[in-house]
């Protein structure tokens, strides 16, 4: 049964929440007074995070335990320096030379393996704020492609000491979310990618078998399960069918229909709350 849309309030105001660090497309920032009402009964449970993606979540609700999974190993490289106290020293500067410059030095780090390396971290964070809408993309040799952004301005940083206080309470992992190690009591929150075509989670893609491995998975979960999804028919059909409650949210971007551009809608999948 799909239950009506979620009416909560909206975030009140918090001087001490951070930004994420990075640009990161698909963001859930929109999504915390939401996943707050669900989680904070919870609090005393370890959040896991199976997309950790720009950690906008996790960023909202500070849990004091966490355990944030992304693929990406290059996104969670960068996070692991944050909490040894990383501090960017390398020139950071809008141009498009030093860009492709770069990005050059950071392919080639790649494939020497050195991937892990605090230079690796400060070069990804470098072509994050600078390459092209904040994306993130590599080709089937493992090279960073974007292309250059164009801004009128970029704000870079180059300490993160409020982040690295409240990452020390957090462990980063870079798996398949099939094989993130789960605790029978932890809080479960999965953000895959969109039920859309072309959609590039890893070199391999994330497509419907995928969808239906998450959803059965979790459907196991004994503890506290939510799942936010394009709310396409046959999302919908399949949480529907594993026994998920459904909740439809307006999504802050929209689609076209007809050249009537309406705003797109989201599903909050949850069990076990």
């Amino acid at each position: 049964m799909i239950q009506p849309l979620l009416d909560l309030p909206e975030a009140s105001s918090d001087q001490r929440s951070l930004s994420p660090p990075l640009k990161w497309a698909g963001g859930k920032r929109w999504l915390v007074p939401y996943l707050s009402s669900l989680y904070e009964p919870h609090r005393r449970r370890r959040w896991v995070d199976l997309f950790a993606g720009g950690l906008a979540l996790p960023l909202g609700l500070k849990p004091d335990k966490a355990l944030l999974n992304d693929i990406n190993p290059h996104l969670i490289n960068f996070y692991k320096w944050i909490q040894k106290g990383l501090e960017i020293t390398i020139p950071l500067v809008y141009d498009r030379e030093v860009y492709y410059a770069y990005r050059r030095r950071f392919n080639d780090l790649i494939q020497q393996g050195l991937w892990q390396t605090k230079e690796a971290a400060e070069l990804f964070y470098y072509l994050n704020r600078t390459g092209y809408n904040g994306l993130c993309r590599f080709n089937q040799k493992g090279e960073f492609n974007v292309p250059f952004g164009k801004y009128k301005k970029v704000n870079y940083q180059r300490r993160f000491a409020d982040y690295q206080e409240i990452f020390q309470k957090w462990e980063f992992s870079s798996l398949d979310f099939r094989h993130v190690p789960l605790q029978t009591d932890d809080f479960v929150y999965a953000d895959p990618p969109y039920d859309v075509e072309f959609t590039k989670y890893s070199p391999e893609g994330f497509g419907w078998r995928d969808q239906v491995d998450l959803a059965k998975l979790l459907a196991q979960h004994p503890g506290p399960v939510v799942i936010s999804n394009q709310a396409t028919e046959r999302i919908l059909r399949l949480y529907r069918e594993l026994g998920y409650e459904l909740h439809l949210l307006p999504a802050p971007r929209r689609i076209s229909c007809n050249g009537d551009r309406q705003k797109a809608l989201e599903v909050l999948a949850v069990r076990n709350l």
